[in-house]
């Protein structure tokens, strides 16, 4: 009976460190800039794993964002998005073990199209639109 009680105890510890590790996150943000690569990958655990390219200042080096998507919803939005600027929200999980459920500490949570992109601290340039048809006389 009490080789039971101790394999459960020991199940018990497992599962509630999973379910804090998957639960919890460390840190959570945004990044913004230009999805350069996303795709399906694994060989028994799929994930979506991306790169952002990121770029402070135009004709500077970029800095990559290595991310993963678990949800195929928001894989299918970005996948809708590529060659855009955005805005990705991820989380950041530490602990999770193994790289079956991705290979990056950055899990991306939903994703925005940047309309407008700044060139320097005040100076902006707007997307632009279509010009109005002109009202008939």
């Amino acid at each position: 009976m009490r080789i039971f009680a101790v394999l459960f105890a020991i199940v018990l510890v497992i599962a509630g460190y999973f379910l804090f590790v998957f639960n919890w996150s460390y840190s959570e943000g945004e990044r913004a800039g230009w999805i350069q690569k996303f795709s399906s990958k694994g060989w028994l655990c799929k994930t979506w794993e991306g790169e952002l390219a990121m770029v402070s200042m135009p004709g500077s080096m970029s800095e990559k964002f290595f991310f993963t998507v678990w949800d195929d919803a928001t894989a299918e939005q970005i996948n809708k998005v590529m060659g855009k600027r955005v805005s990705l929200h991820y989380e950041e999980k530490v602990g999770i073990p193994t790289s079956c459920f991705g290979e990056t500490r950055y899990y991306v949570t939903k994703i925005n199209v940047v309309e407008e992109i700044p060139l320097a601290p005040g100076v902006v340039v707007p997307t632009p639109q279509a010009p109005a048809a002109p009202s008939p006389q």
